[in-house]
């Protein structure tokens, strides 16, 4: 079949398929979003028009927010399905690092087509082309390598018979699971090649589940069975690879108390008697609690990130620590007694080998009492009070008023931790993302364009804090356009709240990141409308100045999103300094001269790398 290219990968995007997790078939790329330059207009850009019927293409506003919504798309699909973007060489392209960075952190898997210089050079340098003086093969697409699974360059139409197997590997893999960059040079988009038939034959894409190794197996057995005070720590790859069912009823045979991740938040019902709390800086004061008295953690899933150790002073000195993961890059950190393998193929076998132990019932028992304590501070913190609401108040009222198969979203500033810690999931349903691998700021709306593409039901709410939505807003129009609705509650507090409260909490002075302490030439500096803004870029808007008048209009907006398939935006102004506090440790470099280095001086000790004897 002779065909150029850029038609080539199109017809082969179009033919890969995949099984989603509850066993359907589905496209593997189920959407392409696109912003066209001189780079990909005609090559890549022809042959997506072509094929226009068979492979929806979106415009949006931003390389950035584009790619954002691919990476979004993917979180909520459970890395069944993978968001496709392509872009022009130059500013364009660079824009989508950022992305590729947020979907590297949280192995998502994310395919980035940008536009590349020509091949033959006849007309170099040719517009946004960045010379290097020394290696004239170098672009500007060569900054995708740091953060990219897979990075090739198409140099020649026949490559791709040998790159896209690799690609979608790479895609598909769970253990790899990350961006896989192509970068297309325009020339070579439009030059054609006989290519052969079978390229374009569907696929079917199923996730593999790799089996452990049994000697580990055994190893990690003989761990549990000498504990008396083991703790489950259940992780993304839990959610990922739907073994939430799994490792509850696990740990329902065996009284193991059950804790959660950032990336596993939301797998266990919150009223469920095992479940302790979420864990580490952004959790509950009842994890952490559990996971300090602890004698075994078993980590299912996770990569153990600081902030789910608390910079590593969570665990006591002695744990052991038994890590369940797919990718051994993972699964052998810090000494861990290593099981690489699927989550739920993994806990299947492991349950079958532990026979009749059963934890300490006192042990059992504990994390129900203590998440009793925990949820009595959150019931405080959410009371309904006069004047200016709290993010734990929004984030109550956003709970309260949410259906069991709603999907609600964050990443970055204190709200992270409002969610992590204060969330009560209905029925454990796999309802949030909080993108806290990368903490991007300008994730929570393109995400959220990116996730209501995604879910067949329930409704998106995305929760941020007025310098995000400064950050990266343009993607609002972009879903309004395309009539992608969510409802975004921007909480308005004058600035990066949770970062001043890192610097005063130090002992830091104020400066430079509430607006009343940064440089300004106005006696009365200029304040953002957003609720205008948002109506100017094509959504429904809406403001509350209390508690009551915020669940009222958060009622509008969730039936305005709905009936006018546009997202929904709701302002509300929320106090700058009143948080969730777990009350964890973060390791974060203070300087000698601040007063907070004596905290430093005295916990940084306690900080633990395990290394297995």
């Amino acid at each position: 079949m002779r065909l150029t290219t850029a038609q080539a990968l199109v017809a082969w995007l179009i033919a890969q398929r995949c099984e989603t997790l509850d066993g359907r078939e589905a496209p593997l790329f189920p959407a392409v979003f696109a912003i066209f330059g001189h780079g990909n207009v005609l090559g890549l850009g022809t042959a997506l028009h072509e094929r226009r019927a068979e492979l929806p293409v979106w415009r949006g506003h931003t390389e950035e927010g584009m790619a954002l919504a691919a990476v979004g798309y993917a979180k909520a699909a459970h890395r069944r399905q993978v968001g496709v973007v392509t872009s022009s060489i130059g500013p364009g392209a660079l824009n989508m690092v950022t992305a590729a960075g947020v979907a590297h952190a949280n192995r998502l898997p994310l395919l980035l087509l940008p536009g590349d210089t020509f091949t033959g050079r006849a007309p170099d340098p040719v517009l946004q082309q960045v010379e290097h003086f020394g290696d004239p093969t170098v672009t500007v697409n060569d900054a995708f390598r740091p953060v990219s699974r897979y990075f090739d360059r198409i140099t020649r139409p026949e490559q791709l018979l040998a790159t896209l197997p690799q690609a979608v590997g790479v895609l598909t893999d769970p253990a790899d699971a990350g961006p896989v960059v192509l970068a297309l040079p325009q020339d070579v988009q439009a030059e054609t090649y006989d290519f052969p038939d079978a390229l374009f034959e569907p696929v079917v894409h199923r996730v593999g589940r790799p089996r452990p190794d049994q000697r580990a197996l055994a190893d990690a057995v003989d761990a549990l069975r000498a504990a008396r005070r083991p703790l489950v720590v259940l992780g993304g790859g839990v959610r990922y690879s739907g073994a939430g069912h799994t490792v509850l009823d696990f740990a329902e045979r065996h009284g193991l108390p059950v804790v959660e991740t950032t990336a596993g938040r939301t797998l266990v019902p919150h009223e469920h008697p095992l479940f302790a709390g979420p864990l580490g800086i952004t959790g509950s004061a009842s994890a952490n609690a559990m996971a300090a008295e602890a004698d075994l953690i078993l980590a299912v899933g996770t990569r153990l990130q600081d902030f789910t150790t608390a910079s590593w002073t969570l665990f006591a000195p002695d744990v052991r620590l038994v890590t369940i993961n797919v990718a051994r890059f993972d699964a052998v950190k810090h000494g861990a007694r290593a099981v690489v393998g699927d989550a739920e193929a993994t806990v299947r076998e492991l349950a079958g080998q532990v026979g009749q132990w059963h934890a300490d019932p006192e042990w059992t028992a504990r994390a129900a009492a203590l998440r009793g304590t925990w949820d009595a501070h959150i019931d405080a913190l959410r009371a309904p009070a006069p004047g200016v609401p709290s993010y734990a108040q929004v984030v109550g009222a956003v709970n309260d008023l949410s259906e069991p198969s709603d999907y609600v979203l964050t990443a970055a500033g204190g709200l992270p931790g409002e969610l992590v810690g204060g969330w009560r999931a209905n029925g454990g349903a796999p309802d949030m993302d909080v993108e806290y691998g990368f903490s991007c700021m300008g994730y929570e709306l393109a995400g959220a364009w990116g996730a209501a593409m995604a879910r067949t039901e329930g409704m998106v709410t995305t929760l941020l804090g007025d310098g995000s939505y400064l950050m990266l807003n343009s993607e609002l129009f972009s879903a309004a356009f395309a009539g992608h609705p969510f409802v975004a509650v921007v909480c308005d507090n004058d600035g990066y709240a949770v970062i001043a409260r890192l610097q005063e909490g130090q002992g830091g002075e104020r400066f430079n990141n509430f607006y009343a302490d940064c440089r300004t030439a106005h006696d009365h500096p200029p304040r953002v409308d957003f609720a205008a803004h948002a109506a100017a870029l094509g959504c429904s808007a809406f403001t509350a100045s209390d508690l009551n008048e915020f669940r009222e209009a958060y009622a509008h907006a969730r039936a305005a999103a709905i009936a006018e398939r546009r997202p929904a935006v709701l302002v509300v102004r929320t106090q700058p300094s009143a948080w969730t506090d777990a009350g964890a440790w973060w390791e974060v470099g203070v300087p000698d001269q601040l007063p907070g280095r004596a905290a430093y001086d005295e916990t940084k000790p306690r900080q633990v790398r395990y290394l297995r004897p």
